[in-house]
């Protein structure tokens, strides 16, 4: 199956999500269509054997909107060029790049221009091709068009409500100020001279319409679709009021009636209103997008790459893998990668949201768009463009806002009813107040009140709003939540798993605690199994030797040094033959442990790994070595705890060990002794009890559990397969996090209810006020203006309320070192 995404022209309200994904879903060999109303985006998973781009933008042009393949617009230099020939040769490989949908060649100016599909398109292929036909292309600038658009569109609203004012102002003053006393000339008084008084006011009328031109083109195209929208509703109301207007001007004319009313004023003002609603509706979707546009801006323009010791400042998109390059105190890392010299601190709080600096040194990883604070640094690159940390961040974060969460689909489906029935409704106002006995003008201007007042377009706005706002949010906190159903699913979590090694505890075995007998002190023990562990690569005999160069202890030489795998290792130091292993070792070895026998009990039942030191066959001490728990761990399961979440520990080790880590952070149910393999059926087992089960894991063996679970949450250090399986990633590799995540899924959802309660409350309160119940108990007739003003301001409003996550803050205290 291929996935695409589409730009969708024409869209306004959930209504048009709704006839949108219907089309596509009915072409032959697509599968799933998910439709944005707030980025106007479309993705669509189809058969390229059945289905094309060709058919899928067909069926969305017929359905009344149009569809188009979303691309970037990327400029390279080229070098090498002579002629027409050399033009034609760039232009014909480039074509031939998977991903380059159209290429064009500027021979005077050396530039080449494509238009690429972004999922499809990698540039370092591009870049291969080209050279191998023999030329060199440079990186020149990288044009986000969709990103432009928008800026666009938002200018071209502006420029739309402003000039409708410049025309709607006069036609109101000459509609309704004589009606409050305010002067007007003669040439235009109704009553002195009423065809001035009715063409001044079709001239002005007219310029509104033809600036409103897309609410008539697209909501008469959606109605003969039988798919009616947001715009029908405009377009059926203002329309109508404009025709009855120059019906009236043509009676007037033609000398018929002297007087009559017109409602040029109503289309024109509710016209300007909505054009206006719009403007801000714009302004408040470029706001939920604020989080991609700082994630952008943190990426450094250049780097200075090292080529034979010389440096070369070049554009960042040009570093490809294995550069060496080097980083200025004070310069963001232009890309990931490991440093080969230098020692420095480095902020990552761009990327993890930790706010204290890290220290590094050679063969440490690090971040592009990190900071570094001080040192000079040579990197070696190891990830760059898309597969850099930030690039794959805004992609997650982009994806997340591109996506539908289920409680969407409530809404679209009650907007694709929707419209229809408001229709009913405004032709029943009509013909119920003619059969009241009420004027033709009383009776058509109710109509158009039920049509203007009832546009759905609140209701489209409600979640993707919430969503864009909440999962930017997270990515501000160090959490990327992968999908809009992610987001929505983490607030009904009622069981969390936390895999233990790597998620509560730090993942590298440390020395607890060395007990020696008499013969040998502590440090010596230690200094004599360092000196022989230095030549082992187990973890935990690392761990030893971590801790001798720690404490500056100048290791011995060692003679006859042996590995039995699964055992210890053993070697000769100043004469004396040394042992060092597990229980197996000793007893294999047939020495006695003695008096030491209880107190490894003890540290055996604390969750310790015991490593025995036997010298000239008699054990001399023992090393305790446990995975040390990080700091955060005991309060991010006690916040967990607080919002009645059931906390699960699941660990490879052996039950006694399991526990005693549990007991450590507070958690009572633990499942021990699992192997990699049957994570996922733990997993398994809690859902068919009915819980909501989050999987919290790093490792490759936590995937398959990260990916059954209701909702994977991924540590962001893990590795890169169990952060594909997740649908959460925590990049600070806090396990308070974990909690963060669902709180703010919980006030996300909330915040979508509240939208959605409010759109429904604001039609179910105003439609009947439109059709006039009020006014049949003696109250108050709504006027098509202010229905207009009302109907934008419930759009503004909606996307106002979910701005308000951007104050969210997650429950924590600090942890004490």
């Amino acid at each position: 199956m291929d996935k695409k995404t589409f730009l969708i022209e024409g869209m306004t309200c959930a209504a048009c999500v709704r006839s949108v994904e219907k089309a596509t879903t009915k072409v032959d060999g697509v599968g799933k269509v998910t439709v944005n109303l707030i980025t106007n985006k479309m993705e669509v998973e189809f058969d390229p054997e059945k289905a094309n781009i060709d058919t899928i933008e067909d069926s969305v042009k017929k359905a009344g909107y149009k569809a188009v393949l979303m691309t970037e617009t990327k400029q390279f230099s080229v070098e090498g060029m002579t002629c027409a020939a050399c033009v034609n040769a760039v232009e014909k490989t480039a074509k031939k790049t998977p991903g380059v949908i159209a290429a064009e060649v500027n021979l005077t100016t050396e530039k080449l221009k494509i238009s690429v599909d972004p999922n499809a398109f990698d540039v370092d292929q591009l870049k291969r091709k080209i050279m191998i036909a023999g030329y060199q292309l440079k990186t020149e600038k990288t044009m986000d068009e969709h990103q432009k658009s928008k800026d666009r569109a938002s200018k071209v609203m502006l420029l739309k409500f402003i000039f409708s004012v410049l025309f709607t102002l006069p036609l109101l003053y000459i509609a309704m100020g004589h009606m409050v006393g305010l002067p007007l000339p003669g040439w235009l008084d109704p009553h002195m001279a009423s065809k001035n008084f009715a063409i001044t006011q079709f001239l002005l009328t007219l310029p509104v319409i033809i600036i409103g031109y897309q609410f008539y083109f697209i909501g008469f195209k959606t109605l003969l679709h039988k798919n009616p929208n947001m715009d029908t509703l405009v377009a059926l109301g203002t329309g109508a009021a404009f025709i009855q207007g120059i019906y009236g001007t043509f009676l007037i004319l033609t000398e018929r009636v002297h007087t009559t009313p017109l409602y040029f004023e109503t289309a024109a003002v509710i016209i300007t209103l909505i054009i206006l609603g719009k403007y801000f509706e714009t302004i408040s979707k470029g706001k939920t997008s604020e989080a991609i546009k700082k994630l952008v801006d943190l990426s450094p323009k250049t780097a200075t790459v090292l080529i034979q010791n010389e440096e070369h400042v070049i554009p960042v998109e040009d570093v490809i893998k294995d550069d060496v390059i080097l980083v200025k105190p004070g310069e963001r890392v232009p890309v990931d990668g490991i440093i080969v010299s230098g020692l420095t601190s480095i902020d990552e709080s761009m990327i993890t949201g930790e706010s204290i600096p890290v220290e590094k040194k050679p063969g440490d990883a690090v971040i592009g768009a990190s900071i570094n604070k001080n040192g000079a640094l040579t990197i070696k690159a190891t990830k760059v463009g898309k597969d850099s940390t930030l690039a794959q961040i805004i992609k997650l974060v982009e994806d997340a806002q591109s996506s539908k969460a289920p409680i969407a689909k409530l809404a679209d489906k009650i907007s694709g009813i929707f419209v229809p029935i408001v229709m009913i409704l405004a032709a029943l106002t009509f013909v119920f107040w003619l059969i009241m006995g009420k004027s033709f003008d009383f009776s058509f201007l109710n109509m158009i009140a039920v049509l203007v007042i009832a546009c759905p377009c609140a209701l489209g706005l409600a979640t993707p709003t919430a969503i864009m706002v909440g999962t930017g949010k997270g990515a501000s906190h160090g959490i990327l939540i992968k999908s809009g159903e992610a987001l929505e699913k983490a607030h009904e979590i009622d069981v969390v798993v936390l895999d233990k090694t790597g998620t509560i505890t730090q993942g590298v075995p440390q020395v607890k605690k060395i007990i020696a007998t008499s013969t040998y002190s502590e440090e010596q023990l230690l200094q004599l199994s360092a000196s022989l562990e230095v030549n082992s690569e187990h973890p935990l005999g690392e761990a030893i030797v971590s801790m001798a160069k720690s404490k500056n202890y100048k290791l011995k030489a060692v003679e006859h040094f042996l590995n039995h795998p699964g055992f210890g290792v053993e070697g000769s130091i100043d004469g004396k033959q040394i042992y060092i292993g597990n229980v197996k070792f000793v007893n294999q070895l047939k020495v006695k442990i003695g008096q030491l026998q209880k107190l490894a009990n003890e540290l055996s039942e604390a969750g310790n790994t015991l490593i025995y030191v036997v010298i000239d066959q008699t054990v001399a001490g023992l090393i305790a070595i446990a995975d040390a728990i990080k700091p955060t761990s005991k309060e991010a399961i006690e916040l967990l705890r607080n919002k009645g979440i059931q906390v699960y520990m699941m660990t490879g080790d052996h039950q006694i060990t399991a526990k005693a880590i549990a007991q450590e952070v507070g958690i009572t149910q633990v499942i021990a002794e699992v192997l990699p393999e049957d994570k996922s059926k733990e997993v398994g087992k809690l859902k068919d009890q009915g819980f909501k089960v989050a999987m919290v894991g790093d490792g490759i063996n936590d995937a398959p559990a990260l990916a059954l679970a209701d909702v994977g949450i991924a540590i962001g250090n893990g590795t890169d397969v169990a952060i594909e399986s997740a649908d959460i990633v925590l990049m600070r590799n806090d396990l308070r996090d974990v909690s963060t995540a669902i709180e703010l899924s919980k006030k996300t959802i909330i915040n979508i209810k509240e939208n959605l309660f409010w759109a429904f409350f604001y039609n179910t309160l105003g439609i009947p006020v439109a059709m006039g119940v009020l006014y049949l108990f003696g109250g108050p007739l709504l006027d098509p203006m202010l229905a207009g003003a009302a109907m934008s301001f419930s759009s503004v409003s909606v996307v106002m309320n979910a701005l308000r996550l951007k104050r969210f803050k997650p429950q924590r205290k600090e942890v004490k070192s």
